[in-house]
């Protein structure tokens, strides 16, 4: 059985789908395993690391393509990357389907077995496998680093033979992965950190890392852990809630996302308007339409003297750590499919079962499959 990680080709992209450490442990189960030359460059994992764990370096990405059993990435393939798995390869990635109908028809017509990690149930089990929690966890951290870069203030409280300088303020929209790691960060880093969110059920979470929390009294907890999109009353509920509390804020970090569709749109310029000057907002929802309505992907929007990021893909400015932790959800996945060194997936399995997009020439997940479909139509 060989695994086969190919360089990833996305613009900005500086993750790897495995590392040095878990090749390793990948060899010590039977398997051979492909690393294209200067894939592990931009999160500093040289080739040389990789053959002394015991890789097989190629140079020719085709080949890698040819030779794998199993195709381990970051991001969705290129078509033209799809073009190159041979038929019955599995491919494993965060594949963002519904960004990538195109891709996921090629992979059908191929009859690539394909598996989706934003699929991933979200399970106890499967907790060791959650890719986009690993990376949404990076993605909180790093927001706070920009924000404290941004901010002409300081973050925490100081006393000095000038007088005492308050905290900054910072307001965490979104109560997730990414804000958690965001609170307990900027908790470290000494700020005063409110935290909002529709579910209730995460008020808990907030005040254990020394956050205060936004009470709203609306139940939007869905299946699976995410929020459900709220009706226009609520939305509207949730605006005049925290429109004081994005005024009284130095720092506003935003997260709040519904999968598969456009992120809910929070901070309205309004609100913008209101900040005091020097505030700083970090969309990381920026990806998917943003929630905040000036946002702009990837790019800084400055409005009443209020900076406004929406940088995309940040889990690649943390590539070493990043891609660390989505190796181990990597092997995790793969020990459920390797047996004696060689594949023996159970797709009767519920984690394999419910992460898998296309299989025998099928389409699997039934959301992306009715969307294919109502387009052909």
């Amino acid at each position: 059985m060989r695994i086969a990680v190919p360089k990833e080709s996305a613009a900005g992209e500086h993750r790897v789908a495995t590392v040095p450490d878990v090749v390793g442990r990948l060899v010590k189960l039977g398997v051979e395993v492909l690393v294209e030359t200067g894939a592990g460059a931009g999160a500093f994992h040289s080739d040389e690391a990789f053959a002394a764990a015991g890789a097989r370096i190629v140079t020719d990405a085709a080949e890698l393509y040819r030779e794998g059993d199993v195709v381990l990435k970051v991001q969705a393939p290129t078509l033209e990357e799809a073009e190159r798995l041979r038929e019955g390869t599995i491919l494993i990635g965060l594949l963002t389907p519904h960004k990538n109908l195109d891709v996921v028809l090629r992979l059908r017509d191929r009859r690539i077995t394909a598996l989706a990690l934003e699929l991933l149930p979200r399970i106890s089990r499967a907790q060791a496998m959650d890719a986009l929690s690993s990376q949404a966890s990076v993605a909180g951290y790093r927001a706070v680093l920009m924000a404290a870069y941004r901010l002409g203030k300081f973050m925490p409280m100081l006393t000095t033979p000038t007088g005492t300088i308050r905290p900054a303020r910072f307001l965490i929209v979104g109560v997730g992965v990414a804000g958690l790691q965001a609170i307990a960060t900027a908790r470290r880093l000494g700020a005063m950190v409110e935290a909002y969110d529709v579910r209730p059920a995460t008020k808990e979470q907030v005040e254990s890392l020394g956050a205060k929390f936004i009470q709203m009294d609306i139940k939007a907890d869905a299946q699976g852990g995410y929020a459900r999109e709220l009706t226009a009353e609520e939305k509207q509920q949730q605006q005049d809630l925290i429109a004081k509390h994005v005024a009284q804020a130095d720092v506003v970090i935003t997260t709040a996302a519904v999968p598969g569709k456009q992120a809910p749109r929070i901070i309205t310029t309004a609100m913008v308007e209101h900040m005091r000057a020097g505030s700083v907002i970090i969309d990381l929802a920026a990806e998917s339409g943003g929630n905040c309505e000036l946002t702009k992907p990837d790019k800084g929007v400055r409005y009443h003297d209020v900076e406004i990021l929406g940088p995309v893909n940040v889990p690649s400015t943390l590539a070493t750590h990043a891609s660390e932790m989505y190796a181990k959800n990597m092997l995790n996945l793969l020990q459920l499919m390797i047996k004696d060194g060689q594949l023996a997936p159970d797709w009767e399995d519920e984690v394999l079962r419910d992460s898998t997009l296309t299989r025998d020439g099928d389409i699997k997940f039934g959301p992306i499959r009715t969307l294919i479909e109502g387009g052909q139509s």
